[in-house]
C-alpha cells in the first residue's frame, strides 16, 4: 500500500475507478443491442486519431476522440440505413482503423513504445491533466446513462416500439454511439485498444448470472467494474504487472467464479426436496336436526 503514496499510482487508481464504473454503465446497453464488440471497432478507429495526433504534433487524445466519434456516428448511420450488415461495418472499422493508425504512427517520429501504450494501456503514465479529462468525460457518460436509462432501454429493446411511443430514436442511437466513442477513448489509457470491450462487457455478463431486471443488472455490473478496476491496480502495483491486463484478468476471474457459484446454487435448489403441503383441516359437516 506504500506504493499509493506516489502521485502516479494515485492517478492510476482514480482513473481506473472512474472507467471501471462508467464502462459497464454503457456496456449494458451495448449488450442489449448485441453490439458487444463495437468497442473494439471504435477503439481501432481511435488509434487512427492517435496516429494523426502524433504525426501532426497535436494532442493524441483529442484527435482520438474526434476520430472515434466520427467512426461511431458513421457505423450507426450505416446500421440504420441497412446498406450493409453490422458485422461488415464492424470489420471495416477493425481493419481500416488499426491499419490507418499503424501507418500514421510509422510516418511520425514516435517510437513503438508510444504505439504499445495505446494498444495495451499505460495507466501509470496518466498525468493530472489526463486524469481531469478522464474524470470529466467518465462522469458525464455515467450521468447520461443513468438519467436516460428508461429511454435508452426502450430503444435497445425494441426500436419500433420506441419510435411509436414518440421517443427520438435516431437522436438516442447517435447519443449512444457518441458516448461509446468517448468511453472507448478514455478507457484506451487504462486497458488499451485491444482490451476495451472486455471492461464494457465482462462485468455486465457477470452481473447477468445472478440478477434479474435491468436496474439490478446495471447496479451489479457497475459494482463489479469498480471492484475489478481497484483490485487490478492493486495487483499491478504488488506483482509489477500491466495495470490494464490485470484489471481485465480480474474481471474475467470474477465472471468464472460467480458463474460457477450461480450454477451450483441453481443445481442445489433443483435437487432440494420441496416441503410437503400443510394438511388441510378436517371438513366440518353440519347436520340438520
Amino acid at each position: 500500500m506504500t506504493l499509493f503514496q506516489y502521485e502516479y499510482m494515485q492517478n492510476a487508481l482514480i482513473g481506473a475507478l472512474v472507467i471501471g464504473v462508467a464502462a459497464p454503465a454503457l456496456g449494458i446497453y451495448l449488450v442489449q443491442r448485441r453490439l458487444a464488440l463495437i468497442g473494439d471497432g471504435i477503439g481501432h478507429v481511435a488509434l487512427t486519431g492517435v496516429g494523426a495526433g502524433l504525426l501532426f504534433g497535436t494532442s493524441p487524445v483529442i484527435m482520438a476522440v474526434i476520430a472515434a466519434v466520427i467512426g461511431a456516428v458513421a457505423i450507426e448511420l450505416i446500421r440504420e440505413r441497412g446498406r450493409t450488415s453490422g458485422d461488415l461495418a464492424l470489420a471495416l472499422l477493425f481493419y481500416g482503423g488499426i491499419a490507418g493508425g499503424v501507418v500514421l504512427v510509422g510516418l511520425s517520429d514516435s517510437t513503438s513504445a508510444n504505439l504499445n501504450a495505446y494498444l495495451f494501456g499505460a495507466l501509470t503514465t496518466t498525468s493530472r491533466s489526463d486524469l481531469v479529462t478522464i474524470a470529466v468525460l467518465g462522469v458525464a457518460v455515467l450521468i447520461t446513462m443513468i438519467a436516460l436509462r428508461p429511454a435508452l432501454f426502450a430503444v435497445c429493446q425494441d426500436e419500433e416500439y420506441a419510435r411509436v411511443s414518440g421517443l427520438p430514436v435516431r437522436a438516442l442511437n447517435l447519443l449512444l454511439a457518441v458516448t461509446t466513442a468517448i468511453t472507448v477513448t478514455i478507457a484506451m489509457r487504462a486497458v488499451g485498444v485491444l482490451l476495451i470491450s472486455a471492461l464494457m462487457v465482462v462485468p455486465v455478463a457477470t452481473a447477468q448470472q445472478v440478477t434479474r431486471g435491468f436496474r439490478a443488472t446495471m447496479t451489479a455490473a457497475m459494482t463489479l467494474g469498480l471492484f475489478a478496476a481497484g483490485a487490478g491496480i492493486w495487483v499491478a502495483a504488488v506483482a509489477d504487472t500491466a495495470p490494464g491486463a490485470s484489471v481485465v484478468v480480474l474481471a474475467i476471474a470474477s465472471f468464472v467464479v460467480i458463474t460457477l457459484f450461480a450454477a451450483g446454487w441453481r443445481r442445489i435448489r433443483r435437487t432440494r426436496p420441496e416441503p410437503l403441503p400443510a394438511p388441510e383441516p378436517p371438513e366440518v359437516v353440519l347436520h340438520r336436526s
